[in-house]
């Protein structure tokens, strides 16, 4: 795993912060293990999880971001498929069934944990069969289960769980297995479904709340901006602004060709990421990266890049330059 250097960095004063932005560069150090996959960065820390390798490597973040990386070890009884997060003062990890299973099959996942940081464990195991996914919002982290959603916050006697089972009301036979954590307010948004979103909220009823997508997902995303609204692209090439308040879409317009979900599930699609005021919006088959507006989704520019953009992430801020 490579790393790289935003070129951005800030300083604060109090009152303001002073951005300072230069150009970016890949940091020398890397990191290499065993089909390496799920990444959490939180409260400083950075978190991989290797998924064929039974540990999972722990980074502090000041230091990662000035060029070094010297991780811990974090063990874990048994490879699979999953992340380790830090919570309040515990180590929270997915935990693995002993259950043999035969070639590539994945080994059954049992729920959520809490360990210290030699990989002892701290507390009992909380159910979420099935585990995947996992995000911050406010006080509680979120991780989807078979049964529900599993939220979790740090409590006087370490961490506190709570499930909450989809309810009936809900599509049956689907379970949310991708959440994002608002920054701003304390809310989830996650997939349910090829062509459903469901607002999460941990503390008040109703948990859940369901939002109808006219055709099947190919990305989502949260607005950092404007913590109420989020956005969703459907195969159809329409670009959704959901307000999460009202857990409804407010407006849709056409941002690319029809991209269909069918097919191999890493085939390039759109991807989709904020930019202060803009929704930036690869488009693989046309070898663009389109800016569309936030206000009316009408399209700003484009940007025109070799081969086929794919995956797309901003880095950036807000500052005073002296």
């Amino acid at each position: 795993m490579q790393f790289i250097r935003s070129g951005i960095s800030f300083h604060d004063h109090g009152d303001h912060r002073d951005i300072e932005v230069g150009d970016p560069a890949a940091i020398d150090a890397s990191l290499t293990g065993p089909r390496p996959f799920h990444l959490v960065e939180h409260d400083g820390k950075v978190v991989l999880n290797y998924d064929q390798g039974g540990y999972a490597e722990i980074l502090d973040g000041h230091a990662l971001a000035e060029g070094k990386a010297e991780p811990g070890r974090f063990p874990q009884a048994r490879a699979h498929h999953g992340f380790v997060a830090p919570l309040g003062g515990n180590w929270l990890s997915t935990v693995a069934s002993d259950e043999k299973v035969e070639g590539d099959a994945s080994v059954p996942r049992l729920g959520l944990q809490a360990f210290d940081a030699e990989g002892n464990p701290a507390g009992d195991l909380a159910t979420c069969t099935a585990i995947h996914g996992e995000a911050f919002s406010g006080a509680y982290l979120a991780a989807g289960c078979k049964e529900g959603v599993l939220t979790v916050k740090a409590g006087a006697n370490g961490p506190e769980y709570k499930l909450l089972p989809y309810p009936a009301d809900l599509p049956q036979g689907v379970t949310t297995g991708t959440l994002l954590g608002s920054t701003g307010i304390q809310v989830f948004l996650g997939n349910y479904g090829p062509d459903g979103l469901v607002v999460i909220d941990p503390v008040d009823e109703p948990h859940y709340r369901y939002i109808k997508l006219p055709f099947r997902r190919v990305d989502f995303t949260l607005d950092p901006v404007k913590p109420s609204t989020g956005y969703a692209l459907t195969e159809d090439g329409s670009l959704h602004r959901i307000d999460l308040l009202k857990a409804e879409i407010v407006a849709s317009a056409k941002v690319t060709e029809p991209y269909s979900m069918d097919g191999h599930w890493n085939d390039p699609r759109p991807r989709i990421a904020m930019a202060g005021d803009e929704i930036v919006v690869t488009d693989p088959n046309a070898g663009l990266v389109r800016r569309i507006a936030t206000e009316d989704l009408s399209e700003r520019g484009t940007v025109p890049v070799e081969g086929k953009p794919y995956n797309i992430a901003v880095t950036g801020g807000s500052g005073v330059t002296h």
